[in-house]
């Protein structure tokens, strides 16, 4: 996914450390301004878990809450992601949690911050960020949840419905994830969060479940 920089969007290049370790990237990120997000942000939110972990999660960007705390997935569709991890059998505490975008995108209405999905020109200029983290872990396996992650991390849009679940190669030099060992692309948690209490829950709980399960098997 080629850098497109203008004045505003110069993209992440520029702050992100030549061959930094996990906890150097997440020092330098806080001095980012590889687009506009920052400055409305209250911080930039960059990832959890171990950096040898071998399966990477990547998300579409922080909401409000992960903004707020500095902390991903944090809010209600970490819980969702949480409780998949678990039907799933996989350790959260074994899982490296990150987002293609690293600062909160939002609209402002009254005294509530809504979320805002981020252009592509903010996935292009946090790529590098992705690419650095996944070059330092080094996972066996990256799982793209959602449109926005799965454009990071293969470099191309795709549609979820005809590859979720499947496991990918990695994409060479088009995307992020040219350092892990494959990719499965799944729906993005907070998807889940609008079927609550109604019909298609269950379904689409456990398809998020099996795709989960799909990377970890992928990982052993």
């Amino acid at each position: 996914m080629p850098a497109r920089p203008t004045p505003d969007r110069p993209g992440a290049q520029e702050w992100v450390p030549e061959g930094a370790d996990v906890d150097a990237l997440a020092e330098a990120a806080h001095g980012c301004r590889g687009c506009e997000l920052w400055a409305p942000a209250t911080q930039v939110v960059f990832s959890s878990g171990p950096d040898d972990a071998g399966v990477v999660l990547v998300g579409e960007q922080p909401g409000d809450r992960e903004d707020r705390e500095g902390e991903p997935f944090v809010g209600p569709a970490g819980r969702v992601l949480a409780d998949a991890l678990e039907a799933a059998g996989i350790d959260p505490d074994r899982v490296y949690v990150t987002n293609a975008v690293k600062h909160f995108r939002f609209t402002e209405r009254g005294k509530r911050r809504l979320h805002k999905s981020p252009d592509v020109a903010h996935v292009r200029a946090c790529v590098p960020w992705l690419e650095a983290e996944l070059a330092a872990v080094r996972p066996r396996v990256v799982v793209a949840m959602g449109s926005t992650a799965a454009r990071a991390v293969l470099g191309r849009a795709v549609r979820i419905g005809e590859v979720r679940g499947q496991v990918l190669d990695p994409p060479g030099d088009a995307g992020a994830a040219r350092e892990a060992g494959a990719v499965v692309v799944t729906t993005h948690p907070s998807a889940l969060l609008r079927l609550r209490d109604r019909s298609g829950w269950d379904e689409a709980f456990g398809s998020l479940v099996a795709d989960l399960r799909t990377a970890a098997d992928v990982a052993r």
